[in-house]
Parts: structure tokens; sequence; C-alpha cells
């Protein structure tokens, strides 16, 4: 595997942020009167940028309490998850392993707010690796699972679509890379990763799944 370009996603593949994101969720959720099972959760909604995972939620709770959701939920949620993230995130292991063996340029293709997103990466020490290329689905009409984002990335990479590697965690992460025309490695080795979540990814179309980094960087060195 010789990609010209990587474009990782962010949460759950550089810095290891779903396991604290998903368990505040899911805990604020269910004071809300909405429970998921972790597996059912991680599968509908890791990996959606904010409005349409707000947009899911309003229709979940529409269809359970025929009432709107709480207007307020965005901003408890950051209340209970912001300083958390800023306490506990880690970076997941061996991410430079794979810039190391890399030689073309990589990029940073999250859901996340940009804000967020860059301090994520600051925080782990890993924005200087690298910036400017750190692109937020604020900047395209349309969040994962639509290609929008991985597309302008190319672009500001200067890579054809089809030379681009993505190292994605959630099922619409790779349904994007797939859409978009990429290749997609399904990553599984996040702390937030259950024992089903290898299989959901190559069944959403990821090329090849991988459990840590070191796995990924030894691929890329096959060629």
């Amino acid at each position: 595997m010789n990609p010209d370009a990587i474009i990782f996603d962010s949460d759950g593949v550089l810095v290891d942020s779903e396991k604290i994101h998903i368990a505040v969720e899911r805990e604020l959720l269910s004071e809300l009167g909405l429970d998921y099972e972790r597996a059912e959760y991680a599968s509908r909604f890791v990996g959606l940028n904010l409005s349409d995972f707000h947009a899911a939620l309003e229709r979940d709770f529409r269809a359970k309490f025929n009432q709107p959701f709480p207007t307020d939920f965005g901003a408890r949620l950051y209340q209970r998850v912001w300083p958390r993230i800023q306490a506990e995130l880690e970076p997941v292991p061996d991410v430079t392993a794979i810039l190391e063996v890399h030689a073309g340029p990589s990029a940073v293709a999250s859901s996340a707010p940009k804000d967020r997103l860059r301090e994520k990466l600051a925080i782990t020490d890993l924005l200087g690796h690298f910036d400017p290329h750190i692109y937020s689905a604020d900047l395209v009409n349309n969040g994962k699972p639509a290609p929008d984002l991985f597309l302008f990335a190319a672009q500001k990479l200067g890579v054809a679509p089809s030379a681009c590697l993505v190292i994605e965690d959630s099922l619409h992460g790779i349904a994007a890379a797939r859409a978009a025309g990429m290749s997609a490695i399904g990553f599984a080795g996040g702390g937030h990763a259950d024992h089903g979540l290898a299989t959901r990814l190559k069944a959403a179309g990821a090329h090849y799944v991988a459990t840590n980094h070191l796995e990924i960087a030894q691929l890329l060195q096959l060629d």
C-alpha cells in the first residue's frame, strides 16, 4: 500500500476521545429518557457532525415522547464532556509511526467543530504534525457519510482522491471515504472499540481493518 496522501479522522483515530464522548453522551441521554445499547449507539452516531447528531436525536426523542428534544442538550453536554477531555484526553498510541514511514502529505478531516478539533490535537501534542491541513466538517455543506469533507481535504492537499488513504474508526467515516473514491482502513484500536467494531468496519467497506497504528505503519512499508 503506497498512497500519495493519508487523511486521518481525529476522534478515536488520533486522539482517544470517543470513549469519553460516548460515556458522557449516553449518560446524559439516559437521563433524558433515551437509552441506547453501546454498539447501536456507536454504529448510529459516532462520526456524525453535531447538526446531524442532534437531528437524529431529535427524531428519536419525538418518536418516543411526541415532543421536541431539549434545546439545551448541546450546552449541557459540553459542560460535562469538555472538562473530562481537558483532564483525561490522550493520543492514540503510535500515531507518529505512520507519519515516519509515509513520505507524502497528511491531513486531518473530522466531524468535530474546528476549535474543539484543534484544541484536542493541541492537548495531545499532535497539532504540529498536521497543521495547517486540519479540516472540520464546518467547512463543507454535508458531513460524513457524505464524501464532501474528504474530497475537500484531498483538494487542499493537491492529491487525487483515488490516491488518498483514509484512516477511520466510524461506519459513517468509512462510507464517506468509499463515496469519495478513496481507500479506507478501518481503525479498531481506540479505547471505545468493542469486540464487534472490526467486523462492522469491514462490512461498511473498509479495505483493511487494523487494531493499532504500528500495524498500519507496517502495511505502508510493504510496497
